[in-house]
């Protein structure tokens, strides 16, 4: 059924309204041309001419539905007078068809329906069918007729519109519950990473802090250079592991809604280790390493630095264990709006030593794709085709964490 709830008809109602305006017309000319002609004053057809134009208003109902309603009624009426007091003015003496309302009428129904309100359909629906039925004659031939030609086509449009409205319900329902789903599993998450941000901070943040007091009381009371020195070391690992530390803590608390806002107050990537560090210092090792490095470097926050720096060590580490010998290269290339980070190694030009493959918990590149999940990047690694192993990872150039979103001053 078109929809005539709108408040313009649409090209493609209008042409159905003017092809069965043109249907029914054409079922009325049939009808009243076997039928016997009008003998009144207001011609031999005069049936025929109310039937007709009762047809052509129907291109109208999209807009004046209460005109044509009204005219639907008057030729109802006109039928009626013509019957009881006037026979074979407006109707034949002996018509093909007893119908008191023009054919047309479960049509115009449709639109009273559709488009009126109730306090005025329904009184007008009403009408047509006490007009329609002669409930003061009843008859087998008009009185069922007259009904179902306007309770009928009221009640099914009445029923069609009460599913329609119900179905649209039962999707609104299901779309809000899966929206509230939605929102639950996020609430959850959100709480989760609260408590482990949390536990993080209160336990391995206190455990750090007391490493790096007890490096740098070492340092200070210590009169051997070599202690002072591993105790430097260790107090400048902590202080890295703070920081890290303290950058994570600010990703699990922050909110996820926030996750595309730019951070208000920018931090410079030099006070991160340099993701090309572990390439250089493999090759220094004597571990020949192809570094090939594009864009600037403080376009990444320190945390985005430090996790690009442990997906190239990782993999460096991976490399020496698993395929000695091997030619590897890393590509670093950073944008304005992403870190691209990429350690490719060809096959092992030699076996790999057992003790050393099998060293390690087997869980860094796990480790590390956690990690890349956390800050909203992605990590792949896997086989290459002639042999080799590839670890990529494509990272955002800043992390929105409520540590960095202070405003400056």
């Amino acid at each position: 059924m078109p929809d005539l709830t709108t408040a313009r008809p649409t090209r493609r109602q209008l042409i159905t309204q003017v092809s069965v305006a043109f249907a029914f017309a054409m079922i009325d000319l049939a009808i009243c041309l076997n039928s016997g002609p009008t003998t009144g004053w207001a011609g031999p057809r005069a049936d025929l001419v109310l039937l007709l134009v009762v047809d052509a208003s129907l291109v109208l109902a999209g807009r004046f539905t209460r005109t044509v309603a009204g005219l639907t009624i008057l030729a109802g009426l006109l039928t009626l007078y013509s019957d009881a007091f006037a026979p074979g003015l407006f109707a034949p003496v002996e018509p093909a068809s007893p119908l008191t309302l023009p054919r047309i009428a479960p049509i115009v129904v449709i639109f009273l329906v559709q488009r009126e309100p109730q306090r005025v359909a329904f009184p007008l629906i009403g009408l047509l069918a006490l007009i329609g039925s002669r409930p003061w004659t009843p008859s087998w031939t008009v009185t069922p007729v007259g009904l179902l030609s306007t309770i009928g086509p009221a009640v099914v449009v009445l029923y069609l519109n009460a599913r329609k409205e119900l179905l649209q319900s039962l999707r609104d329902r299901a779309e809000r519950a899966e929206r509230e789903k939605h929102l639950l599993a996020e609430q959850a998450r959100s709480e989760e990473r609260r408590r482990l941000a949390a536990e993080m901070h209160d336990v391995l943040t206190h455990g750090l802090s007391l490493m790096v007091l007890q490096a740098d009381a070492l340092g200070v009371t210590s009169t051997d250079p070599a202690v002072r020195k591993a105790a430097k070391d260790i107090r400048s690992a902590g202080s890295g592991a703070l920081d890290e530390l303290r950058d994570l803590v600010g990703v699990l608390n922050s909110d996820p809604v926030d996750a595309d806002e730019r951070p208000l107050a920018a931090v410079k990537a030099d006070q991160a280790p340099d993701p090309a560090d572990p390439a250089r210092e493999s090759t220094a090792a004597g571990l020949p390493v192809e570094l090939e490095v594009t864009g600037e470097r403080s376009v990444m926050s320190p945390a985005i630095a430090r996790t690009a720096h442990r997906i190239v060590q990782e993999a460096l580490t991976n490399t020496r264990k698993h395929a000695p010998g091997a030619e590897v290269r890393v590509r670093l290339d950073y944008r304005p709006d992403r870190v691209s980070v990429r350690v490719r190694n060809s096959a092992a030009a030699r076996p790999p030593d057992e003790v050393l493959a099998g060293s390690g918990s087997g869980f860094g590149l796990s480790g590390i794709g956690h990690r890349v999940d956390v800050i909203g990047g992605t990590l792949t690694a896997g086989p290459t085709g002639d042999g080799g192993f590839e670890v990529a990872a494509r990272l955002p150039t800043y992390v929105p964490t409520n540590d960095n979103r202070r405003k400056p001053g």
